[in-house]
């Protein structure tokens, strides 16, 4: 089932399955801005990531000495028993609470909550994590929205870059074949905001940086006006990802990271992980804007 708000300037629409945001259409150019999710490529739209990002080494952790299956991404991707929480004019707000199900791969007591609020030109994701349990809650939070790249037909994929709000400097942080993260780098960018796309980018899996200055990206065109920032304020991580010449590409604003491949297997100890006391809530969100 979708969900959908619109204004003057967009039609938005969310998946109630994994809460994914599967649509944004011009109602001034008809365009679609969303990736179409082609189950023959790549079959999602935005999952929701929480409460882990990426994988777990050896696809387990433990906590209090037992051992946790968190799936990749965790457990918000692909669940069916999200509920639509409410809905007004311009605004979608979702909900998930544990149950013995969850509390089995997943060791707290929790509502995850995530609005989508379309206001002119920009659509703010909101997340809401409030614990329920007794004990200090421990999670991480990601997004991985998929943009349509190239937009228009007489494009290529090769037309579009990626410009940061500030110089950069940066290296990605090489992955092993099983999406965790190695001790060891590679340059990116040097002393500048443009990072060109091409085809093949991706051949080596995401781009992931931790040391970024800018909390603002821009998905450019050389031929177009056409361009969409996503801003990511509070988010301390940000991964870059498409399949290897698929017309997308994913804008990933992180608070926390997948394992990395000398990790000792402790929940408490991984890298980026967050923690919410008894009874508290945390809140996060992140902005796409579109100028056309």
């Amino acid at each position: 089932m979708r969900h959908t708000v619109s204004n003057s300037f967009f039609k938005i629409e969310v998946q109630q399955k994994g809460a994914e945001l599967c649509s944004i259409k011009s109602l001034k150019t008809d365009s679609e801005y969303m990736w179409g999710a082609n189950p023959d490529i790549w079959g999602s739209f935005a999952p929701v990531l929480f409460p882990i990002i990426g994988s777990l080494k050896n696809g387990v952790t433990m906590y209090k000495g037992k051992n946790y299956k968190i799936p990749k991404h965790g457990i918000i991707r692909h669940n069916n028993s999200i509920e639509l929480k409410s809905k007004t004019a311009n605004q979608l707000v979702f909900s998930l609470k544990y149950n013995d199900s969850l509390l089995k791969v997943y060791p707290f007591k929790f509502e995850f909550e995530i609005s989508f609020k379309l206001t002119n030109n920009k659509i703010e994701v909101g997340h809401t994590i409030t614990n329920l349990d007794k004990k200090p809650m421990l999670f991480s939070l990601g997004t991985h929205p998929a943009f349509k790249c190239p937009i228009n037909n007489n494009e290529k994929y090769s037309d579009y870059y990626l410009e940061f709000e500030q110089t950069e400097t940066v290296s990605t942080h090489n992955l092993t074949t099983n999406g965790l993260v190695k001790n060891s780098t590679r340059p990116i960018i040097n002393k500048s905001k443009i990072l060109p796309l091409s085809d093949d980018m991706f051949i080596n899996d995401a781009l992931i940086f931790k040391e970024l200055k800018s909390r603002k990206v821009t998905l450019k065109s050389n031929k177009s006006s056409y361009q969409l920032s996503v801003n990511f304020n509070g988010f301390n991580y940000l991964g870059i990802w498409a399949k290897p010449h698929a017309n997308f590409i994913c804008i990933e604003p992180w608070l926390g990271i997948t394992d990395s491949d000398n990790s000792d297997g402790i929940f408490e100890n991984k890298e980026g992980i967050l923690e919410i006391g008894a009874g508290k809530s945390f809140n996060a969100k992140y902005t796409i804007e579109i100028e056309e």
